[in-house]
């Protein structure tokens, strides 16, 4: 799924459920769903090699990310517009899979806990090269987390 999509409902369900002890394994479990619910992201294409791992990074540092962040920052503002601490907590604790598997799909850091962990999201993770189908779940997904907000 593309960060804007986790991120943003990583922050509602935050917003929904201030207490971390309770929303916290809810927005981990929302990544891996999400991530099984076949989609297109900017890594399409890194296994085939269809795609460069430069190109795959600059779209998602330039593009995803950023619109991620501000997404959450405008549907999800603080007290008299300022940041609101809860939504960015949601959006890290949702993107925290795909943080922690960077290192070992762009900068082939390879031990075990990490392998172990790449091995599982990767089994979870459904994907699509059709960009249109791939993308429709995550715009129904911003939809959603739109009008729940």
């Amino acid at each position: 799924m593309l960060s804007i999509a986790h991120g943003t409902t990583g922050a509602l369900i935050a917003t929904l459920i201030p207490n971390p002890i309770i929303s916290t394994p809810l927005i981990l479990a929302s990544h891996f769903v999400q991530d099984h619910i076949p989609h297109w992201d900017v890594g399409q294409g890194l296994t085939s090699k269809k795609k460069s791992k430069k190109a795959a990074f600059f779209q998602e540092l330039l593009l995803d990310f950023p619109a991620s962040i501000l997404l959450v920052y405008l549907w999800f503002p603080g007290p008299s517009g300022q940041i609101n601490p809860l939504a960015f907590y949601g959006w890290f604790i949702a993107l925290l899979p795909d943080f922690i598997e960077f290192p070992y799909l762009f900068l082939n850091l390879r031990f075990p806990l990490l392998n172990k962990f790449a091995k599982l999201h990767t089994s979870i993770h459904k994907s699509t090269p059709n960009i249109f189908k791939g993308l429709w779940p995550q715009a129904l997904t911003l939809l959603l987390v739109y009008l729940l907000k």
